[in-house]
C-alpha cells in the first residue's frame, strides 16, 4: 500500500532520500493534475525520477518521457517445455547474436524486415528543429530497426514455474528516439529561459499545450513510441527464427509488447490528462504486462489490477540501487560471474557488463511485494540464456 508525502504517493519501501527529493520537485510543478505516483523500483533519473507516473494538464515534460522514447518489453510463451531445449544453449546464443546487432550506435548492414513500412512524422520533414536532420534520422531509423542497443537492453530465454520456455527482450527507439528526445529537451530548456521561468531543476523544462513546440514534440514522441514497438516486434521475429532454426520447431508469434517510457492522454476525474510513465507500465484491469528483474534474477509476467491511485500503473522492473559508476567501483567481475553461474551469456564481455551486476539493482521480489495492490503475478520467469548489448 502506498504512503503519501505531500504531493507524492509512494509504493517504494526501499527508496533513497535523493529519489524522494527529486520526485518532490516534479510534484510541485503547477500543472500537475494529481499526486505524482512513485513506483517501488523508483530511483534518481534525469529531471524526472525513473519509476514515476506524472499526471499533467496543459503541459508535458520531455525529460519525464526520457531519451529512450517508447522503451519497453516484449515476451512470448513459446509453448515449448524445458526438456525441448538443447543441453548446450551456446549455439542458440550465437544465432541470436548473429541475428540481432547490439551495442552503442550499432545497426544492420541492411534494413530489417519491415523497415520499408516506417512512416516518418511531419516534424521530421518541416519542423524547424529537425529539418536539417531529416535524411540522417531516416538512415538511422532504417538501419537500427530490429537491433538491441546497449546498457540494460537484453534478449533472454527463460523458464517459468511450469518449466515452459519464454522469450523476453528489452529495447526502445534506439538512436532516432534519442536524437528526437534530446532535441525537444533542448527546445524546452530554451523556452524556460526565454520566458524567465525558474524551475527547481532545469531538466524539468516543459512544453505548453497549444504551442507549435508542444505539437512538434507530440508528433515525434508518438512516432518514436510506434518505432520502439516495431523495433521489439522485429527483434522478437529474429529471436523466433533463431529458435526455430536451432530447434527445428515452429513457434507462435502472439507476444506481449508494452512501453515503459511514454506518455498518453487519458481521462481522469472528468478531465483529459497527460499520463507520463517514466519507468512504469500501464496496468489497467486485465492488462498483461512484463516486469523484468536484473540479469541473474527473476522476472514476472503480470496482469494489471486497475488501481486508480497509481493511474493504472506499476513498476517497469527492479530499479537501480547503484549508479553505473558506483557499480563499477564497488562490484567485481568475479561476483558477476558467480551470479550468472549456470546461465549462457556473453561472459567474454563481463568487464563491460559489470554495471549490470544484479547487486546494482533492487530486490525484484521486494518490488513485487510492494505492488501487490497494482498487479497480480501470472508467471515467474528465470533466465537460462541472456544476450545483452555490452559496448
Amino acid at each position: 500500500m502506498p504512503t503519501r508525502v505531500n504531493n507524492v504517493l509512494s509504493w517504494a519501501s526501499d527508496c533513497e532520500v535523493q529519489t524522494l527529493l527529486q520526485a518532490g520537485k516534479a510534484s510541485r510543478l503547477p500543472f500537475l493534475a494529481g499526486p505524482l505516483a512513485l513506483m517501488p523500483d523508483a530511483h534518481v533519473g534525469i529531471g524526472a525520477t525513473v519509476g514515476s507516473v506524472i499526471p499533467t494538464q496543459g503541459a508535458i515534460i520531455p525529460s519525464a518521457v526520457g531519451v529512450d522514447i517508447g522503451c519497453g518489453m516484449a515476451a512470448l510463451d513459446t509453448g515449448l517445455r524445458a526438456d525441448q531445449l538443447p543441453d548446450d544453449l551456446g549455439k542458440l546464443h550465437g544465432k541470436i547474436r548473429d541475428m540481432i546487432p547490439a551495442g552503442v550506435g550499432k545497426g544492420r548492414d541492411k534494413d530489417a524486415p519491415g523497415a520499408g513500412r516506417i512512416k516518418f512524422p511531419r516534424s521530421l520533414e518541416d519542423a524547424v528543429a529537425f529539418k536539417y536532420m531529416d535524411q540522417r534520422l531516416r538512415a538511422i531509423a532504417g538501419n537500427q530497426l530490429g537491433t538491441l542497443g546497449s546498457g540494460n537492453h537484453f534478449v533472454e530465454v527463460c523458464l517459468d514455474e511450469r518449466d515452459q520456455v519464454w522469450l523476453m527482450l528489452h529495447s526502445g527507439s534506439r538512436g532516432v528516439g534519442n536524437k528526437l528526445a534530446q532535441g525537444h529537451m533542448k527546445i524546452a530548456k530554451g523556452l524556460m529561459k526565454e520566458f524567465f521561468i525558474h524551475l527547481e531543476d532545469p531538466d524539468l523544462a516543459y512544453l505548453v499545450e497549444g504551442t507549435p513546440q508542444f505539437d512538434a514534440y507530440i508528433s515525434d514522441m508518438l512516432w518514436a513510441q510506434d518505432y520502439a514497438l516495431a523495433n521489439r516486434e522485429a527483434m522478437m521475429e529474429s529471436v523466433i527464427r533463431s529458435m526455430e532454426q536451432v530447434l527445428g520447431v515452429t513457434l507462435p508469434t502472439n507476444s506481449i509488447n508494452c512501453h515503459h517510457n511514454f506518455t498518453k492522454k487519458e481521462h481522469w476525474a472528468g478531465k483529459d490528462v497527460w499520463i507520463t510513465r517514466k519507468g512504469a507500465i500501464s496496468a489497467r484491469e486485465g492488462q498483461r504486462g512484463i516486469i523484468p528483474g536484473s540479469m541473474g534474477t527473476s522476472s514476472y509476467i503480470v496482469t494489471g489490477l486497475g488501481n486508480p491511485a497509481s493511474y493504472y500503473s506499476c513498476s517497469h522492473g527492479a530499479g537501480r540501487r547503484m549508479s553505473r559508476g558506483q557499480a563499477r567501483r564497488e562490484l567485481s567481475v568475479d561476483t558477476l560471474r558467480k551470479a550468472m553461474d549456470g546461465k549462457v551469456w556473453n561472459d567474454r564481455q563481463a568487464v563491460a557488463l559489470l554495471d549490470e551486476h544484479p547487486d546494482a539493482y533492487k530486490d525484484i521480489d521486494q518490488v513485487m511485494e510492494d505492488q501487490k495492490d497494482l498487479v497480480q503475478i501470472d508467471h515467474r520467469l528465470t533466465q537460462v540464456l541472456n544476450y545483452k548489448g555490452s559496448i
